[in-house]
C-alpha cells in the first residue's frame, strides 16, 4: 500500500508515520495499518519512505513541481519500490494519495511492472468525503 504524505507536519524530526498530523493523514495511516501488508509513504521530498524512518520536517509539495519534475519523482519512487520489492508482478498495490502522486508515471509504471493497481479514492472528491470513506471502512473492519 502506498500512502501519500500531507502538508501539515510537526516541527521536530520524527518517524515519518508520526511527522504528518492532519486528520486525513491519521485516517490514511490507520487504514494502512489495519492490513497485514507492508505500506510506504509517498513523500514529495523523500520519494518512497518506510513509515519508521526518521525524517526532518520539510515544505515540498508535488503540486509545486512542474510535469517534468513530477515524472522524475515518479521514476525515483518506482526505482525505490523495485529495490524493496524485487518482483511487482501480480502484486496488488493500493495508492491512497492525491491524483498528482499517481498520474505522472507512478500508476503506469506499476502496471508496466505487472502490478495490479487500485486507486480506491479516485472517485471520492473532497477531504471530508475521503475522511468519511476511511471512517466507514475502518469501522467495518473493527466490527
Amino acid at each position: 500500500m502506498l500512502v501519500g504524505c500531507v502538508k501539515t507536519k510537526h516541527s521536530v524530526p520524527s518517524a515519518a508515520k508520526d511527522l504528518y498530523k492532519s486528520y486525513l493523514w491519521r485516517c490514511r495511516r490507520a487504514y494502512a495499518e489495519s492490513f497485514d501488508c507492508p505500506w510506504y509513504i509517498l513523500s514529495a521530498e523523500h520519494g518512497l519512505l518506510d513509515p519508521d524512518r526518521s525524517i526532518c520536517p520539510y515544505d515540498v509539495s508535488l503540486n509545486d513541481l512542474g510535469a517534468k519534475d513530477r515524472r522524475l519523482w515518479s521514476t525515483r519512487v518506482l526505482d525505490e519500490l523495485k529495490r524493496r520489492v524485487p518482483s511487482l508482478r501480480t502484486k496488488v498495490i493500493e495508492i491512497h494519495a492525491g491524483a498528482t502522486y499517481a498520474k505522472y508515471g507512478l500508476e503506469e509504471g506499476l502496471r508496466d511492472a505487472g502490478a495490479v493497481v487500485h486507486l480506491p479514492l479516485a472517485g471520492v472528491s473532497g477531504v471530508g468525503r475521503q475522511q468519511a470513506w476511511y471512517r466507514e471502512r475502518l469501522g467495518s473492519r473493527r466490527s
